[in-house]
């Protein structure tokens, strides 16, 4: 069971952007809510489930997540994670986006996030926090959004179905066991599960499994050791499923994140 957290006190207007770092244990969420500023949700470890306007999605600490002033969005998390809340004014978050997006988050924006929570309180007599700022908004101006992240069920037992996956990307359970394990046919299950999320599960499973690869690379393992962990039966097999889903190979895309 999820349970819910309360909501960091004595929230401010950012003038012009407020930083804060929190961690969120793991299956714990913060309540459905909006602000009357901008928001950036964005995890430097874990992962976060991000709900918003009718869909929900996870992101990994290569993405980021806008949330323009009022809409209403809840923030939670499976594993724990630790993230950082950016608060960005109105007048100071012209011309970033005008509805939610998720954002590429490449080393530099990266870099600022965490040196405007370091300075964070701290006087600044020469203006080197307002420079942050600066930066830090025109580096979202600049950012990529990103179309393909990983939808998430809003609730009900397809839920546990993909914490399960998540958990275990290499179970090799299809429709119909995991229809047997939710009690229902298997043509249920995947009229359910594209209804709810968009996608088929094959087609979410895929996009799992490159999800997943993109997190484990990142946290410094091996391509052959991920194609393992992600049950691929061949490391050639997942070379070849992940140039397929993002137009290069493992190695490539390491490399390409490493300079950018």
């Amino acid at each position: 069971m999820w349970e819910p957290v309360e909501a960091p006190p004595g929230l401010a207007p950012p003038r012009p952007i407020t930083v804060r770092a929190q961690r969120i244990p793991p299956r714990r969420f913060f309540a459905e809510h909006a602000h009357a500023w901008h928001q950036i949700v964005y995890a430097t470890s874990g992962v976060l489930t991000v709900a918003v306007e009718g869909r929900s999605f996870v992101i990994s600490p290569e993405q980021a997540v806008w949330l323009p002033t009022g809409v209403r969005h809840r923030v939670g998390s499976l594993l724990g994670a630790e993230f950082r809340s950016l608060w960005i004014s109105d007048d100071a978050g012209r011309g970033v986006a005008e509805l939610p997006t998720v954002f590429a988050v490449r080393p530099l924006l990266r870099a600022l996030i965490l040196e405007a929570v370091a300075i964070d309180g701290q006087e600044s007599r020469d203006g080197y926090a307002d420079r942050v700022s600066v930066l830090i908004i025109d580096q979202l101006r600049r950012a990529r959004p990103l179309p393909g992240t990983l939808p998430w069920p809003r609730g009900g037992p397809l839920v546990g179905l993909c914490e399960a996956l998540y958990a275990d990307p290499a179970d090799p359970r299809g429709t119909d066991d995991w229809g047997r394990e939710l009690g229902m046919s298997a043509r249920t299950l995947a009229r359910r599960f594209e209804g709810d999320v968009g996608m088929s599960l094959r087609s979410w499973r895929r996009r799992l499994r490159l999800f997943k690869a993109v997190e484990l690379m990142g946290g410094g393992m091996t391509v052959t050791k991920t194609a393992m962990q992600l049950g691929y039966g061949s490391t050639s097999a997942f070379v070849f499923a992940f140039r397929t889903g993002m137009g290069c190979s493992p190695q490539a895309y390491m490399r390409e994140q490493e300079t950018e």
